[in-house]
């Protein structure tokens, strides 16, 4: 049914003329000339801002490159980001673009761009300010969490790839390893692909990296899932206000990896179809979900297309788990200040102080997956193991400050001829044999003083938001700290892709999981089950952190 026959309602008529004359007396009366261009696109914007937080006018241009990056493609500065609180905040750098390359990271907030503020300007205007020329320079100010300073960076505008599938290899003799940053319209076949090699390689078990996946097409997490649970397991559920979308997504026979164990990692930048995945997964007990509650976006979003090309990108439905969570954090309609704030306070108690972040949980969002363990509703994805990060250390210090990247940077360029005569097409090679030398990690922390990182031997004067931190702890993390130098080395001999298993030995997160197998497998062992129900109302005492 065409929306205009939908409009039957005389209420309904009554006010699209309200409106209309609205419109043509502003146009056609107001003191001064009037942009009907602007003063529609305002009227639409105003409408949607007392509906949910995402729900967007996207103007025809801006139509024109979001439909690009479903398709695989992008121009710009290579990041992904949303509108946060009045500001652009970056969800992640594509990987191995120009943003990734000079520094900036997920969480920056975008303040000003070409020495103009950034604050208060919409999605659409952040990314006219980013985009341009290929070759053609952009400078960013942004603010980073747990900094003082603000970062200047210039960014040469670019073509941007991207490839759904940021990185997959064999982790060792048995453990696969696919890490997906987005769901576009080529995921699907990038994933299976990666399964085929990995399989080929001897894989018997996989981690499944969602971390900083900000979601994009069901579809494909829908056909991802599909891989991973037996026949007839429900995935998603969609509910709306009109029973065309209400919609049942089960997994169909065949699948490629139904029975192995899988572990899956999320964060708090982990939103959408990302969560439609692990929600699945977790429900139907098929995999161990491990890391941070994921970000709590749960909104079926259509686009209808506009006259002039642009297009009204608004919520037509809610996600729901197979165990019935609904995936989206609350909201009050129009509210998005106040949204945010709860979402992100939410998230940071559910990350540092779990069991009383559960204990708030009412009985009515306290579910059962197939096999009778506790989840929980509320919006997000509540892992099974939670893996807090470390943001006091001194290590998190160096990399959220910038040091450790712009070390990388100037050692790299003095050192560039002489590694890529050695190291050139050599990447297996690099990544088991290379080593940073001591005199390399004393300089680091050399750089890193004359930038305002402080050590001392005296625990009094500790004090890491003013960037001063205890000696030994320094020391104790010499390994670490050569491994996330030899990583930014390889970025710049190999690109993010293979560079990704040598980050690995210093993730956190990942580093456990490797110690989670046994339950991944206990979870692997249940094989079909039936279906995930709503739960009772029977709460468990057993403490999320350890389930």
């Amino acid at each position: 049914m065409k929306i205009e026959r939908s409009l039957s309602d005389e209420n309904t008529l009554d006010q699209l003329k309200k409106l209309r004359k609205a419109f043509m007396v502003v146009n056609q009366r107001y003191v001064e000339d009037v942009n009907p261009e602007k003063a529609a696109q305002d009227a639409i914007e105003g409408m949607l801002d007392g509906l949910d937080p995402h729900s967007t006018f996207i103007p025809a241009q801006k139509a024109k490159e979001v439909k690009q990056t479903y398709k695989g493609s992008f121009g710009g500065v290579g990041i992904w980001y949303d509108v946060v609180r009045d500001t652009a905040q970056v969800i992640r750098p594509i990987a191995g673009g120009p943003s990734e390359e000079v520094g900036v990271m997920a969480g920056d907030r975008i303040i000003a761009i070409n020495d103009s503020t950034a604050i208060g300007l919409s999605r659409e205007g952040v990314q006219d300010k980013l985009k341009g020329r290929k070759g053609t320079t952009v400078n960013i100010t942004v603010e980073r969490p747990g900094i003082e300073e603000d970062y200047n960076f210039s960014i040469e505008r670019g073509k941007i790839p991207l490839r759904s599938v940021h990185s997959s290899f064999m982790v060792d003799d048995q453990t696969g390893y696919i890490e997906i940053g987005r769901f576009s319209k080529k995921t699907y076949d990038e994933f299976t692909k990666a399964l085929t090699e990995l399989e080929g390689n001897g894989m018997e078990r996989l981690v499944l990296d969602l971390r900083g996946n900000p979601g994009g097409v069901m579809q494909s997490a829908v056909r991802i899932a599909d891989e991973l649970l037996p026949k007839g397991q429900t995935i998603v559920k969609t509910k709306g206000r009109k029973p065309s979308a209400d919609q049942s997504f089960a997994a169909r026979a065949g699948g490629r990896f139904e029975e192995k164990p899988v572990i899956v990692l999320v964060n708090p930048f982990s939103a959408s179809a990302s969560e439609i995945v692990s929600g699945a997964l977790q429900d139907h007990d098929r995999a161990l979900i491990m890391g941070q509650r994921t970000f709590g976006k749960g909104l079926v979003q259509k686009q209808f297309p506009l006259p002039d090309e642009s297009v009204l990108q608004m919520t037509v439905a809610r996600y729901y788990t197979p165990a019935g969570r609904l995936i989206q954090t609350p909201y009050d309609d129009g509210n998005e200040k106040d949204y945010y704030a709860e979402k992100f306070g939410a998230l940071d108690e559910a990350t540092y102080d779990a069991s009383e972040y559960a204990k708030g949980i009412p009985d009515s969002l306290v579910y059962q997956t197939a096999h009778g363990r506790q989840v929980f509703g509320g919006g997000g994805i509540l892992p099974d193991v939670i893996v807090p990060p470390d943001t006091s250390g001194v290590l998190h210090y160096v990399r959220q400050s910038g040091i450790q990247n712009q070390f990388v940077n100037r050692w790299f360029t003095n050192h560039e001829t002489q590694l890529r005569d050695e190291w050139t097409d050599r990447s297996d090679a690099f990544i088991s044999d290379y080593t940073v030398a001591d005199e390399t990690v004393a300089a680091f922390w050399s750089y890193a003083d004359e930038n305002g990182v402080a050590l001392t031997d005296e625990p009094d004067a500790v004090d890491p938001s003013s960037g001063v931190f205890m000696r030994s702890a320094a020391d104790a993390k010499m390994e670490t700290v050569k491994t996330q130098l030899k990583y930014g080395i390889a970025s710049k001999l190999y690109g993010t892709r293979a560079s990704r298993r040598i980050w690995l030995r210093a993730d956190d997160t990942f580093q456990k999981a490797l110690d989670h197998w046994n339950r991944a497998s206990e979870l692997a062992a249940y094989g079909p089950g039936g279906s995930s129900s709503t739960a009772g109302t029977d709460r468990r005492s057993d403490d999320p952190q350890n389930r």
